[in-house]
C-alpha cells in the first residue's frame, strides 16, 4: 500500500518536484519542464492542503484523484481542491519531453478577496477530479497567458496592489475555465451521449429489482458514484444535454416502473407506493400528478 503523505505547504511539493523554493510562500507557478520527481514516486500518494491548477503535455506519469486516472500525452488542464489525494504511476506511452504549467495557491492566500468564498462555487473543483477540460490551441495560449500574468505579478516588488491583481488574473482564468467547460459539453457530445446511455441503463437496472422497499430510490451520488462522475458534474452534463438533472431522471425511471405497474398489476397504489420506496402513499400520488398531470387512480382508469 501507498504510504500517504500531507503536503501542508507550497514548499512540500517543490521539495517532491526537486526544484527551487517558492518565491512566495502562498502562491507558485512552476515550469512542468523542470519538476523531476524521485525514482520512488510510484510508492508515494499525498494530500495537499492548496489548490492545483495544471496544464500540461506529455508527462511521463499518469495520475490519479477522486476515482479517475489522468495522462497528458495531449493538453488537458485539471482542477483540484484541498484535501484532496493525489497519486501517480508511470505512462509508458510518453516519447516527447513533458511541459506545461502548474499553479499552486495556498487557501490563505485568498483571504479578504473575493476569491476566498466564490472559489468553491467553481464545480471543477469538485468535478474536475472526474473530468478534465480539454483545450483548443488557442484556449491554451489564452491560460498560459493568464498564467504568466500571476507570476509576473508575484516576481515584481510586492505592493499593495499585488494581491488584488493577482486575484484578478485568476478569477479571469477561472471565468474562461468555466466557459471552455460549458463549451466542452457540448463539444464532446457524443461522449456525453454515451453516458447517458449508461445512464439509463444504471438506472433501468436498480429499478428492475424490485427491492425498493430495502433499497429505497437511488440518490443522485450513487448514480453518479456508479457512472464515475461527480453530482454535479453529471447534473450539469444532462441539463446541457437533456433539459433535466439526475434526480428527475431518476423520477422519470419510477414513474415509467409506477405506470408499469399501475397498468399490469392489480396491487394497490398503496402498495404500489411502498414498493417503489415511498414511506407516505400521498407522496407518491402527488410525484406521480406532477409528471403526468393526473392521479394513479385516474392513469389506471385509462386501463380498466
Amino acid at each position: 500500500m501507498k504510504a500517504l503523505r500531507h503536503f501542508k505547504k507550497i514548499s512540500d511539493y517543490h521539495k517532491l518536484a526537486n526544484i527551487a523554493s517558492p518565491e512566495h510562500p502562498l502562491i507558485s507557478l512552476i515550469d512542468y519542464s523542470k519538476v523531476q520527481y524521485p525514482s520512488d514516486i510510484e510508492d508515494l500518494k499525498w494530500r495537499q492542503d492548496y489548490y492545483t491548477i495544471g496544464l500540461k503535455r506529455n508527462v511521463a506519469h499518469k495520475f490519479f484523484y477522486g476515482q479517475q486516472a489522468y495522462d497528458f500525452d495531449e493538453g488537458v488542464m485539471t482542477f483540484v481542491a484541498p484535501n484532496q489525494v493525489i497519486s501517480l504511476t508511470s505512462n509508458p506511452n510518453i516519447r516527447h519531453t513533458p511541459s506545461g504549467w502548474l499553479l499552486l495557491i495556498h487557501p490563505d492566500f485568498l483571504w479578504n478577496t473575493s476569491l476566498a468564498k466564490r472559489i468553491k462555487t467553481y464545480e471543477f473543483f469538485g468535478y474536475a477530479i472526474n473530468e478534465a477540460l480539454f483545450l483548443s490551441e488557442k484556449e491554451e495560449l489564452m491560460m498560459v497567458a493568464h498564467l504568466k500574468n500571476i507570476q509576473k505579478e508575484y516576481h515584481a516588488n510586492i505592493d499593495k496592489f499585488s494581491q488584488k491583481i493577482i486575484i484578478t488574473q485568476l478569477e479571469l482564468l477561472l471565468n474562461y475555465a468555466e466557459r471552455f467547460y460549458e463549451r466542452q459539453f457540448i463539444t464532446r457530445r457524443i461522449s456525453n451521449d454515451v453516458l447517458v446511455n449508461q445512464l439509463e441503463e444504471v438506472l433501468s437496472d436498480y429499478f428492475s429489482g424490485n427491492n425498493f422497499i430495502e433499497k429505497g430510490l437511488p440518490s443522485v451520488i450513487w448514480v453518479a458514484n456508479r457512472l464515475n462522475l461527480s453530482p454535479n458534474y453529471l447534473s450539469n452534463m444532462l441539463k446541457s444535454l437533456t433539459g433535466q438533472s439526475t434526480q428527475q431522471h431518476i423520477h422519470n425511471k419510477l414513474i415509467d416502473k409506477a405506470k408499469e405497474q399501475l397498468s399490469t398489476t392489480p396491487l394497490s397504489i398503496s402498495e404500489i407506493a411502498y414498493g417503489l420506496g415511498f414511506e407516505y402513499p400521498a407522496s407518491f400520488t402527488k410525484l406521480f400528478k406532477h409528471k403526468t398531470e393526473m392521479s394513479p387512480s385516474e392513469f389506471r382508469k385509462r386501463f380498466g
